[in-house]
């Protein structure tokens, strides 16, 4: 099956391209937690999304990842899954066993650090998200989300948030219900610091730094 491999970078590319191409429709669960795991995911289309569902049902994101990523690294020393990962739209990703890995890697020993570098930066992601869950409350958490997915300023000082988030996906990300996020973001618009624009948010100024 041919595929486009211009969105990876070199060392990731000639991996991939030892790998499997597949393609799945959206609401595909490609790792559930606790499983055995045994590959690894590289995106080369589409948009997955890693989290955890508790027994209520909440849900927590860990994170969203795009063409050029990949996913499943962590369970590739022989341990289970630390996360659900499903497709939030269409996707196409390269599946790459740990033979295969550990054969390239054997040749391209170089790769080894960029596995750790990404390693590296997801754990330190995790602890940021650990950090913001227990010193912020619910309005903190939603200010740092949406001021790291905001573009950078425009000529009359709005941002845009072109990532296009749902009341429930907030909530899956911070931690809190769907009502506290629909409250908040209801009150934000209210005061002029947010509104809808085709879709898309705009920031049209700075968010309080409380609320």
């Amino acid at each position: 099956m041919s595929a486009d491999f211009s969105c990876l970078s070199d060392d990731l590319s000639a991996l991939a391209r030892r790998g499997e191409v597949r393609r799945y429709r959206k609401g595909t669960l490609l790792i559930q937690e606790g499983d055995q795991g045994e590959t690894l995911f590289i995106i080369l289309s589409g948009r997955l999304r890693s989290f955890s569902e508790g027994e209520n049902e909440r849900e927590i994101t860990y994170g969203v990842y795009g063409p050029g990523e990949y996913l499943g690294e962590m369970s590739l020393d022989g341990g289970r899954r630390s996360a659900n990962v499903i497709t939030l739209e269409a996707s196409t990703c390269v599946v790459v066993t740990r033979q295969t890995l550990e054969a390239f890697i054997a040749e391209r020993p170089q790769f080894a650090f960029e596995l750790l570098a990404k390693v590296i930066r997801r754990a330190r992601v995790a602890t940021l998200s650990a950090r913001q869950l227990a010193l912020n409350d619910a309005y903190g958490r939603l200010k740092l989300l949406l001021e790291a997915l905001a573009e950078p300023a425009r000529a009359d000082g709005s941002r845009v948030v072109h990532e296009r988030l749902t009341h429930r996906d907030m909530s899956n990300r911070l931690g809190c219900s769907r009502e506290m996020v629909s409250r908040l973001m209801k009150d934000l618009e209210r005061g002029g610091y947010l509104h809808s624009d085709g879709g898309q948010l705009v920031l049209t100024r700075a968010l309080p730094a409380r609320w």
